[in-house]
């Protein structure tokens, strides 16, 4: 499975990419308004960094709009992706930007209906939100396990992005489910190394050491 970091953070996804674990970024309006310079310089940073899917998200809600922005943001470099949302001229816009070979992911979905019409769009990325369902009492993963059962039977080639991710849990079911990508902040990302036994352990070794060394003394 593809891990992807969920930012505009140009420092995080650097110190991310140096792990070298990193595949791709997804940001969106929010993400990238909380960075200073002009947006689309900063998308450029991001490809460069990472030479893998940028996800960049229009902010027209026409398809007209969506248009004129998806092509816009498309130009900015050949790894970025036009990220539109899950609405009827979302879908469109799906259509006519895949239609032209622009990889389009389509984000805010909350339901296997809508994960299917974004496949038959063209969508090279579907988004379910997992972690806004469970913050409702839903359980998100459902989502993700039904779009999966769906794009196998029917062999769409659009990949399951599971976004929303809050804990390394999400990452985990999303793999056993057969996602193909998890996005995560990057705090997300961190916690995939903790675990109090390895801490404890490596406490431990370095402990036998100091004492080795000390008798070696």
């Amino acid at each position: 499975m593809k891990i992807f970091v969920d930012t505009g953070s140009i420092k995080d996804i650097q110190t991310i990419a140096d792990l070298g674990i990193l595949d791709g970024v997804t940001t969106n309006p929010s993400l990238l308004a909380k960075e200073t310079g002009d947006y689309r310089q900063n998308l450029k940073k991001i490809c460069d960094i990472v030479k893998g899917p940028v996800s960049g998200e229009v902010t027209a809600t026409d398809f007209a709009g969506m248009l004129r922005e998806g092509h816009d943001i498309a130009k900015i470099d050949q790894h970025m992706v036009v990220k539109v949302p899950l609405t009827r001229d979302g879908i469109k816009a799906c259509k006519a930007l895949s239609g032209e070979g622009i990889p389009v992911n389509v984000t805010l979905c909350f339901s296997p209906a809508q994960a299917l019409l974004a496949a038959k769009a063209g969508a090279s990325y579907i988004s379910p939100f997992v972690g806004r369902l469970d913050d409702i009492g839903t359980n998100g993963m459902e989502l993700v396990r039904d779009i999966v059962l769906i794009y196998d039977n029917y062999d769409f080639k659009t990949e399951v992005l599971v976004a929303s991710c809050r804990g390394p849990m999400h990452v985990v079911e999303a793999a056993r489910l057969g996602a193909d990508i998890a996005t995560c902040p990057p705090a997300v990302i961190d916690a995939l190394y903790n675990h109090p036994l390895t801490a404890s352990g490596l406490e431990k070794f370095l402990k036998d050491w100091e004492k080795m060394q000390a008798v070696k003394a």
